[in-house]
């Protein structure tokens, strides 16, 4: 649910995914936690995100299930004066956050001895689920390792994503963190959550020579007609995407030209019959048998569908279908 439900919106999200089965939700940060009070049980909502030793009491204070990495954390936790369940996350190639493997089972041993801490789960994050079968392996062994040499009981334990639990099914423990998969991304099969629309503002027909947008960067090739379409990078239409790939209006696709401002892009729509201001347009998304994905979109814009997703602005109204 982290990032705003990646760009989709947290709250409606966080319901569709509980009742669709989710035993949990998992947050980046304490502001995300709270935003989902209510919605299920406290512990049951895990904070991934690093926290400092600041945020300890203000940590412990919300009931969620907390990323204790260190002994400084879980040694300010367990003074918070709350009991507080805890995940203990093991690095075993990631490099963020966690401790290290041979580190692990004295920090578990003093979480459990603690008596305002639950060492409620362990886990670890793959680096390269989608790209790295051996280092993947390589991971879930340090992982497995270390808590073979734990005597204390590890609580649920979890290390694949996504990626890891589409490529390495046998890695799945006791659960699985999906992320971007829940949303119908990167998962073969799977269908997209969101569509991203906008409408065309304005239409006209430009010249031979004539130029669209910001420096100039198109230049017409001869009589075209251009559609202007409100929406731009304030909205997470990455700049990068200036003169790159296209937009879907009237079912057919209409290559994006010129540099994308922040309130507006335009499109050459010669080829699409009768276009024409309050057409729609879709940037995300199927219209009639054509279709645009946030991989494809990530590709155009030099990023992935995780930022395209992310990316979308506070400006972008979100509708949501039963």
């Amino acid at each position: 649910m982290k990032a705003g439900g990646y760009g989709h919106g947290a709250v409606p999200v966080a319901r569709a995914a509980l009742e669709g089965g989710a035993t949990g939700l998992a947050v980046a940060t304490l502001e995300e936690a709270q935003a989902l009070g209510g919605l299920a049980r406290t512990e049951d909502v895990l904070v991934m995100g690093g926290l400092t030793v600041g945020q300890a009491a203000a940590a412990a204070g919300g009931g969620w299930a907390l990323a204790v990495s260190s002994h400084e954390l879980a040694t300010a936790l367990s003074h918070a004066g709350e009991v507080v369940p805890v995940h203990m996350k093991i690095d075993t190639g990631m490099g963020r956050f966690g401790c290290r493997p041979e580190e692990a089972p004295e920090l578990a041993r003093f979480i459990d001895q603690s008596p305002r801490l639950v060492l409620a789960g362990t886990w670890t994050h793959f680096a390269c689920a989608d790209t790295d079968a051996a280092m993947t392996r390589t991971q879930f062994k340090r992982f497995t390792d270390a808590i073979a040499a734990f005597d204390v009981d590890p609580g649920l334990r979890h290390a694949c994503n996504s990626m890891g639990a589409h490529n390495h099914p046998e890695f799945a423990l006791d659960a699985i963190r999906a992320g971007i998969a829940i949303y119908g991304c990167e998962w073969p099969g799977t269908q997209p959550a969101l569509a991203l629309r906008s409408i065309v503002t304005h239409v006209k027909t430009v010249g031979t020579g004539d130029t669209i947008g910001y420096s100039a960067t198109w230049k017409a090739p001869g009589n075209r007609r251009v559609a202007t379409v409100a929406i731009g990078y304030a909205d997470g239409v990455h700049r990068a995407r200036s003169n790159r790939g296209d937009v879907l209006v009237r079912g057919q696709r209409a290559p994006l030209i010129g540099v994308v401002s922040m309130d507006a892009i335009t499109l050459d729509v010669t080829e699409v019959p009768g276009v024409q201001p309050g057409d729609v347009t879709t940037l995300v998304g199927a219209d009639g048998d054509q279709r645009i994905t946030a991989e494809e979109v990530g590709e155009w814009s030099g990023t992935i569908s995780y930022e395209v997703l992310t990316s979308l602005g506070p400006r972008v109204e979100r509708r949501y279908s039963e």
